[in-house]
């Protein structure tokens, strides 16, 4: 076997290496959850806040004129009102330690009384009695680590095709 092909056989690990990543990350035009452009408002929920015990949750309208609104957690309302046209209000829905909230945003009109935007279960895990800064580190990200040794992986694994294409012609 020739160095040439050596060479190419040593490469064919790396190569497929540096083009995995390419082929696993996803295409914005596919990304999962995507905004449904028909709504006339969005709603996000930031975590609930340790020292509050509250969900901030924010509603920006999309529309061009003001949108009513009836926003619920666990299926009884919390708040109501409207949201200007193009404008964004911020609403803070409370959750009990230990426990969970549903909250639903929902918009109302008079031609259809409740139309359900966006729901999400948010959880008050915080810790109770004390209150932490920061996490401890507990080492590198796991996928850095995965990928560190597919790379080692593949490095020995071309090393054993070099030589074994170097052995190969003269083995009988």
């Amino acid at each position: 076997m020739r160095i040439g092909t050596r060479l190419v056989l040593a490469c064919l690990p790396l190569a497929a290496l540096a083009l995995l990543p390419a082929l696993l990350l996803p295409s914005p035009a596919h990304a999962w959850p995507g905004q449904d452009t028909g709504d006339p408002f969005t709603m996000t929920v930031d975590d609930v806040a340790c020292r509050t015990g509250r969900a901030t949750v924010r509603l920006r309208n999309q529309t061009r004129q003001m949108v009513r609104f009836d926003l619920k957690a666990d299926g009884e309302s919390v708040a109501s009102g409207s949201i200007p046209a193009r404008k964004s209000i911020v609403r803070h829905v409370k959750v009990r330690k230990g426990s969970s909230a549903h909250i639903e945003a929902f918009a109302v009109s008079d031609s259809a009384p409740e139309t359900l935007i966006d729901s999400t279960r948010v959880e008050n895990d915080c810790p109770w009695g004390h209150h932490r800064k920061q996490l401890p580190f507990t080492g590198p990200p796991a996928d850095w680590l995965g990928r560190l040794a597919t790379a080692g992986g593949m490095v020995v694994m071309g090393g054993i095709l070099w030589w074994y294409g170097s052995i190969w012609p003269r083995s009988s």
